[in-house]
C-alpha cells in the first residue's frame, strides 16, 4: 500500500500550517436543528483567505514535501489550486494549475490572483488532471495529485482534531471528492474516537467514488454532471481506495435538489453562503432524516467559492 495519512503527523501539523487556516469556527443554530431533526455541529471552513479547507493540506504539503524552488503542477476544480498557489508561492515555488474549460470562473480568477499560472484543458476535472500529469512528466516537474499525497490528507485531518478536542458527536458527515478530506478525518476519528460513525457523501450525479468504494475497485463514470464541482470526480484514485474504505462506515449520495435545499438552509439559518460541495453533509441529513433523528452530527462546510450563476440562484431561493 502507498503511504497513508499518519496520526502523528496530524498531531504535529499545526506548527507547519498558516494559522489563518486553523481553528475554524464551529457553528450551529436551533432553527437549523429543528429543520433537520438532529443537532448539527458544522466547522465553517469558508472564512479563510482561500474560502475553503484546502489551505490546510496544501500548507502542510508545501512545508514538508517540496525541495527548495521546486515547481509544482496540479489539477483542480478551483479550491485545491487556490490552496496550493497560496502555500507554494509564499514559499518560493512556481505553481501551475490545470483546470477544465468549464471550471468556475470565480475560482479560476482566484487561483490567478494568488499567483498560479492557470491552464484550461479538457471538458471536466479528470480531463484537466490527465493534461496536468502529461505536462508535468514532459517537463520533469512535480505533479501534485490532491487525494494521493499523505501530507494533504494530514493537513485536512486537523479539522477532525480540532473537533475532537472540543466536542463529542455521534457521527461525522464528510464530503467525498478525491478523498483527502475523508482520509484525514477518518485517520483522526478511527484513532481518537473509534465509536464515531463516519459517513462519506457524494453527489448522485457524480457516483464514481461511491461505486468504487462499494465494489473495492475503480469504477469510472462517463460524466460527473453535478453542480457540486468540488466533488465532481469521474476517475477515482486507485491507490487510495483500500484505505478510504477503512476511513468510513458507509457512503451516501445526495440529489441536486437536496444540495440546493442544504445551501438554502445554511444561508437562512447560519447566514453563510456555502458552495454546493460544501453542504453535502447537510444534504445527507435531508436525504435520510430518520437515520440522523435526535443524534448529534458533525460536518464540514468545506468551501464558499460559488460561481456567480449559482450565487444568484441561491439568493433567489433564500
Amino acid at each position: 500500500m502507498p503511504p497513508i495519512a499518519d496520526i502523528a503527523n496530524i498531531l504535529a501539523a499545526g506548527s507547519q500550517i498558516d494559522p489563518v487556516f486553523l481553528d475554524s469556527p464551529l457553528v450551529s443554530d436551533e432553527g437549523l436543528d429543528a429543520a433537520l431533526g438532529c443537532q448539527l455541529l458544522a466547522k465553517n471552513e469558508t472564512a479563510n483567505p482561500i474560502g475553503s479547507f484546502k489551505g490546510r493540506g496544501a500548507e502542510l504539503f508545501a512545508a514538508t514535501a517540496l525541495r527548495s524552488g521546486e515547481v509544482v503542477v496540479c489539477a483542480s476544480a478551483g479550491n485545491f489550486g487556490q490552496g496550493l498557489a497560496y502555500a507554494a508561492t509564499r514559499r518560493g515555488h512556481a505553481c501551475i494549475v490545470f483546470a477544465a474549460k468549464t471550471a468556475n470562473p470565480v475560482k479560476i480568477a482566484a487561483m490567478r490572483r494568488l499567483g498560479a499560472e492557470v491552464r484550461l484543458e479538457g471538458a471536466d476535472f479528470d480531463a484537466a488532471k490527465q493534461a496536468a500529469r502529461i505536462y508535468a512528466a514532459a517537463n520533469s516537474l512535480r505533479f501534485v495529485e490532491d487525494g494521493a499525497e499523505p501530507a494533504i490528507a494530514e493537513g485536512a485531518g486537523t479539522i477532525a482534531l480540532e473537533l475532537h478536542r472540543t466536542e463529542k458527536f455521534d457521527a461525522m458527515l464528510v464530503p467525498l471528492g478525491n478523498g483527502a478530506l475523508l482520509e484525514g478525518i477518518g485517520t483522526v476519528l478511527r484513532q481518537l474516537a473509534p465509536a464515531t460513525e463516519i459517513i462519506a457523501v457524494v453527489a448522485q450525479n457524480a457516483p464514481a467514488m461511491k461505486r468504487s468504494l462499494e465494489a473495492s475497485a475503480v469504477i469510472e463514470t462517463a460524466s460527473a454532471d453535478t453542480i457540486a464541482d468540488g466533488i465532481a470526480v469521474r476517475v477515482p484514485i486507485a491507490s487510495r481506495l483500500d484505505y478510504l474504505r477503512r476511513c468510513c462506515d458507509s457512503v451516501v449520495a445526495v440529489s441536486e435538489a437536496q444540495i440546493f435545499e442544504a445551501m438554502r438552509l445554511t444561508h437562512r439559518h447560519l447566514q453563510l453562503t456555502v458552495e454546493p460541495a460544501g453542504v453535502v453533509g447537510i444534504a445527507a441529513v435531508l436525504t435520510d432524516p430518520w437515520r440522523f433523528a435526535g443524534r448529534r452530527i458533525a460536518t464540514v462546510l468545506c468551501g464558499g467559492n460559488l460561481s456567480d450563476q449559482v450565487r444568484r440562484r441561491l439568493l433567489a431561493l433564500a
